[in-house]
Formats: structure tokens, sequence, C-alpha cells
């Protein structure tokens, strides 16, 4: 697939980039997908919630009314679960959501996701650029020039560059990524994918590592 390349001003310089068939044209594999964005989201829950059970809680071990004969549910002490302000039964306890993945399943989701942003025409290759200092409203001026400027859109950078990452920080619909930073799902939460024009050599050439 050619993708024309567009400079900051939204103008067609002339110049195109071929996106690798091996990376961009492959058969989806969705649950590779599913799997993928399920273990990005579990590695991020703390894991911290707790409830307290029966041995947890301090009061009285007195039998509060009689087994049988009252009309209600049998219970024993204050701590019962089945009273207000008793303890919980299975409650959740501290654990950790994180699980293994090979690198092979998220290597076919990240290239998944990448093909469905290309089959939808939601690829935009631009020319590198870069600011002198941290702008904001340069920036919010090229998405505008670009016509994404109400889509969310990720930008994929060839490497680490601080004066655009910090532009772009205080969007909402903006974000900034290393090519070896992209993942599943920042690719599949943004409308739009903007390449700078070195990141398509620089993600062809991960992919092949």
């Amino acid at each position: 697939m050619e993708l024309t390349v567009n400079n900051i001003n939204g103008e067609d310089t002339g110049k195109k980039v071929t996106l690798n068939d091996a990376i961009f044209a492959i058969e989806p594999n969705d649950h590779a997908i599913y799997m993928d964005v399920k273990q990005m989201q579990a590695n991020k829950r703390q894991g911290t919630h707790k409830t307290k059970e029966r041995s947890e809680l301090s009061g009285s071990t007195r039998k509060l009314i009689r087994q049988k004969g009252g009309g209600g549910a049998r219970r024993g002490d204050i701590k019962s679960n089945i009273l207000v302000g008793g303890a919980r039964t299975f409650g959740p306890r501290p654990r950790s959501y994180s699980f293994k993945l090979n690198k092979k399943l998220k290597d076919l989701a990240r290239r998944s996701a990448l093909t469905y942003k290309a089959k939808g025409n939601d690829i935009l290759v631009v020319e590198d650029f870069n600011f002198e200092a941290p702008k904001t409203k340069e920036f919010i001026k090229i998405i505008n020039n670009l016509k994404v400027d109400s889509a969310k859109i990720l930008l994929v950078l060839p490497e680490q560059n601080n004066f655009v990452y910090l532009s772009a920080r205080n969007l909402q619909n903006a974000q900034v990524m290393r090519v070896s930073e992209v993942n599943t799902y920042a690719v599949l939460h943004a409308n739009k994918v903007i390449m700078m024009e070195s990141s398509v050599a620089v993600l062809d050439k991960q992919f092949k590592a």
C-alpha cells in the first residue's frame, strides 16, 4: 500500500511511502487483539481491593438469638455476614491481575490493529517536523491543516522528541508515542494514526527484529 506524504500545512509533497504488507495488510486476528488489550488493561489494575472477613472484625462472639424459632435466618454473633456491618463472605483480597502473553501473539495483535487502520484509510503520513520549543498552538495548527482536529489522533515518532511530546500533552484527543512504544490499545483507541515519514522505516525495522 502506498500513501501520500503531506507536509505540516496539509499539502501533498509529491512523495509517497510504501507500507509493508507484512505489517499493514495481514489477515487480522481479533482474538489476539482481545488478549493483548485485556493484558494491558489488567496490568493497570492495582489489585489493592480488600474486605474484612469474620476473623478480622472486632466484636463479641455472643450468640444474639436462639438457633430456631425466631422466624428469620439462623445467625451467630454480631460479625455474621448477613447482618449490616458484618463480615463479607468470600470478599476480594489483594492480588495481581497481570498475566503472561507470548511475544508472537502481541506482535500479531499490533499488526492486526495496524491492518485495520490501513484498511479504513485511517493512517496519514506527514513529513518529519520539530519545534524549537513546546508550542501547543503550533501542534493544533498542524492537526487542523491535516483535517484531523475532530478526531482522536495518535502521532508516531521515530525517536524521542520532547518538544513535540510536550506540545501535545495538554490536548485531550492527542497522544504522542515513539515507534517502540506503539501498542495495540493505543492504535485502536485512536481514530487516526499519523506517522512521521521516517517512522515508517523504523516501524518496518522493529517488526523484522
